[in-house]
C-alpha cells in the first residue's frame, strides 16, 4: 500500500501546510524496512501542533485520509534543537 500512502499523502501535506504555526515537513522512506515511514513535521511551537493542528478541521481531513494506514499508531514526539 505504499504508492496509496504516498499518494494520500501528498494530498494531506496540503492540510497541515494550511495550519497556522507550520514552518516546514519532510517525509522520507525507510530503505532497510518496507513500509516504514519517518515523518518530521517543523513547527513555529508546541502548540501550533497539539492545538492548531490538532484541533482544526484541517487534521480531521489528515485522519480521513492516512490514519487507516497505520498499524500500529506511530510515535509522536517533539523536540527543539540544542
Amino acid at each position: 500500500m505504499e504508492a496509496s500512502f504516498e499518494r494520500d499523502f501528498a494530498v494531506a501535506a496540503k492540510y497541515i501546510g494550511a495550519t497556522e504555526g507550520y514552518i516546514a515537513h519532510r517525509l522520507m522512506k525507510c530503505l532497510e524496512e518496507a513500509n516504514k515511514y519517518l515523518l518530521v513535521v517543523e513547527w513555529k511551537s508546541l502548540e501550533a501542533h497539539t492545538i492548531n493542528f490538532r484541533t482544526s478541521p484541517q487534521y480531521q481531513e489528515w485522519k480521513k485520509l492516512l490514519h487507516h494506514y497505520y498499524d500500529p499508531f506511530p510515535v509522536v514526539e517533539h523536540y527543539v534543537d540544542v
